[in-house]
């Protein structure tokens, strides 16, 4: 009787030493949770040298005279970066008009028939929002209220808008000729709105169009009265 309470006790005692080992050993994390890798964040500094990676610099010649440097990011939204060089170097751009211009906001572009309603025969993109803020500067796809509905249609941003981080894709940001942006006619759409003339990535080493010759404005025609009706001194 002795022996067998002695065994018992000493079960129970081996039982309960055993127990926060055991406690501990399963509350352990697994080697593939501790090595799960974390993004790392994205700065919204870009390369300003069109020399370097030409093959992401998106150029946009404007009606009014200028050229627009965009870089373009495959690190921040590597799928609607290729559908706007695949979009540029179909010439799909060329000639559209910035129909949403926001004084303090934005310039809006992109659609072929200057509506906002429009896009490409493309199929719509899925998002790619990422942590990048809305800086003056950024380039963002536009959209409807669905958020995989980007298409052909972006916006460059005047000045920071937050309230639209994690909502838009911003695959962007203008390195030159922002002094032409800033000159772009608003409205909604502008009365007289400026244009794409040509777009095109720097790679194609494609020249700014020549702008067409301001008509030459016809001779006054002089009257027989005028004539006579003149002054000397």
């Amino acid at each position: 009787m002795t022996f067998r309470l002695t065994l018992t006790t000493t079960m129970i005692g081996l039982a309960l030493v055993a127990t926060p080992a055991m406690a501990k050993k399963k509350e352990a994390p697994t080697p593939d949770a501790a090595a799960a890798p974390v993004a790392p964040p994205l700065s919204p500094v870009v390369d300003a040298d069109i020399l370097h990676e030409p093959e992401n610099v998106l150029l946009l010649d404007l009606s009014d005279g200028g050229r627009v440097a965009i870089r373009l990011m495959p690190q921040w939204a590597p799928h609607h970066v290729e559908r706007i060089k695949t979009l540029a170097s179909q010439g799909f751009y060329n000639g559209q008009i910035f129909h949403r211009v926001i004084d303090g906001f934005m310039a809006q572009t992109g659609d072929p028939t200057g509506t906002g309603q429009g896009g490409s025969q493309l199929p719509d993109l899925e998002a790619e929002f990422n942590s990048l803020p809305h800086l003056r500067g950024m380039v963002s796809m536009a959209r409807t209220n669905e958020p995989n509905s980007a298409n052909s249609q972006f916006f460059i941003v005047f000045y920071p808008r937050f309230s639209l981080d994690h909502k838009y894709t911003i695959f962007g940001r203008v390195i030159s000729g922002m002094q032409y942006v800033d000159a772009i006619q608003r409205g909604e759409p502008p009365a007289n709105p400026t244009k794409i003339v040509q777009a095109s990535l720097a790679s194609e080493n494609k020249a700014p169009p020549v702008a067409a010759p301001a008509p030459l404005a016809a001779p006054a025609k002089i009257t027989a009265d005028q004539l006579s009706n003149s002054k000397s001194n």
